[in-house]
């Protein structure tokens, strides 16, 4: 049966920044299509734990810094040797700085590259490397952005590190598809985040961005729920570097 593909019952996931926001959402979607979650975060896990031990999933919860790429085989021998293996990961922490291209600073530029660009490499190749040597492939998620698509303004770096994680899930698709490892992103719209909390409290900006929203409301990070679990899931299968946007239809527009 086709619902049957959806599950992720057995498998291990490996969700970065899954304390809070879309991080969260995708963690307790996985969770609660059965999969056991290895949860990455940088300072405290806030809840998410409780949540998803509730349904009966084990979590194993992990501090790191993703900043210094050097964490990321530590976060992958950490969820092996608490929950066996790993089947799936989701790339989604990631930072943002914002301020005027003539002004951008190279610590500022380093900073934003080193966690949304550089470990997601890192962590992707430590990943695969594990799914290799447990000879049953794996699904790999990238969290992308609509500046994947876009150029935007004030945020140099992300742009370029966003930019950049859609051609690394390309590429580590083509080199990976062969080894049974799926690799793909989700690029998410404007979701309703404590990121985004101050551009939702500025009323002529919240009313600038719903205006250009087809389904009229900012996302909800349950919104990536679905999403996350079909790219995670056997129903996935033959779909191989393609990122996909979760966005109301801010693309479309």
């Amino acid at each position: 049966m086709i619902l049957d593909q959806f599950k992720l019952d057995g498998k291990v996931a490996i969700v970065t920044g899954c304390n809070r926001g879309i991080g969260r959402g995708m963690a307790l979607g996985l969770a609660e299509a059965g999969a056991d979650i290895a949860g990455v975060f940088h300072s405290t896990a806030t809840g998410v734990e409780e949540e998803i031990t509730a349904m009966g999933r084990r979590f194993c919860p992990i501090q790191a810094d993703l900043g210094d790429p050097g964490c990321v085989r530590s976060i992958v021998d950490k969820a092996v040797a608490e929950l066996g293996r790993v089947d799936i990961l989701v790339n989604n922490a990631g930072i943002i700085r914002r301020s005027p291209a003539l002004e951008f600073s190279e610590e500022d530029w380093d900073q934003v590259m080193d966690v949304n660009l550089k470990s997601v490499f890192f962590l992707c190749q430590a990943a695969a490397k594990q799914m290799v040597e447990q000879g049953r492939g794996g699904k790999i998620i990238n969290v992308a952005s609509m500046l994947s698509f876009q150029g935007g303004i004030l945020v140099s770096s992300y742009t370029a590190s966003k930019s950049g994680v859609m051609g690394l899930t390309r590429l580590l698709a083509n080199e990976w598809a062969s080894k049974g490892i799926q690799v793909n992103a989700i690029a998410p719209g404007y979701i309703a985040t404590d990121n985004t909390a101050a551009l939702r409290a500025d009323e002529e900006r919240n009313r600038q961005i719903l205006a250009r929203i087809p389904a009229d409301r900012w996302g909800d990070p349950e919104d990536l729920k679905g999403c996350v679990v079909f790219l995670a899931s056997k129903a996935s299968e033959y779909v191989n570097g393609y990122t996909v946007a979760v966005d109301g239809g801010w693309l479309a527009r």
